[in-house]
């Protein structure tokens, strides 16, 4: 069966901050030893300074602390603070494995972001590398 993807998916960031705006199940900002060590340097930190001052642990994994406001912590003005050096979980927005089913892109991804369906059309053989990019991460966060 072919994926709903097969075609391809227009998709280009739209710069709204949606996705960095806390949503339940979708709530936590995994970050891998290299998303530390990226945003570490990007900041001007140790890598062990900046780990206790903007992730938490939680069941084994590091994420991103929330902001104030319970969003991500790095979200400034709607627009990432950090985007160079952001973790790959942003990086591989939208195409993560967990959203990459017919209905739970329609749910929770096109339903709320502007990006979708604007731009650039992603070939399958593109969103199959993000995917795989966001595996990895998942296995060594």
């Amino acid at each position: 069966m072919a994926e709903f993807w097969e075609k391809g998916i227009r998709f280009e960031c739209q710069g709204s901050g949606k996705c960095c705006v806390s949503r339940g199940g979708f709530g936590f900002v995994y970050v891998t030893s290299s998303d530390r060590k990226r945003l570490a340097k990007q900041l001007g930190l140790k890598t062990q300074d900046f780990t206790r001052d903007f992730c938490k642990k939680s069941d084994g994994f590091f994420h991103l602390v929330d902001g104030e406001d319970g969003n991500c912590v790095f979200l400034k003005d709607r627009r990432c603070s950090v985007y160079e050096g952001r973790p790959t979980q942003c990086r591989t927005w939208p195409f993560w494995p967990e959203t990459m089913n017919a209905r739970r892109w329609n749910k929770d991804v096109a339903s709320f972001c502007p990006g979708v369906g604007k731009g650039r059309v992603w070939s399958k053989q593109e969103i199959e590398h993000q995917i795989e990019i966001q595996s990895k991460a998942d296995v060594e966060r």
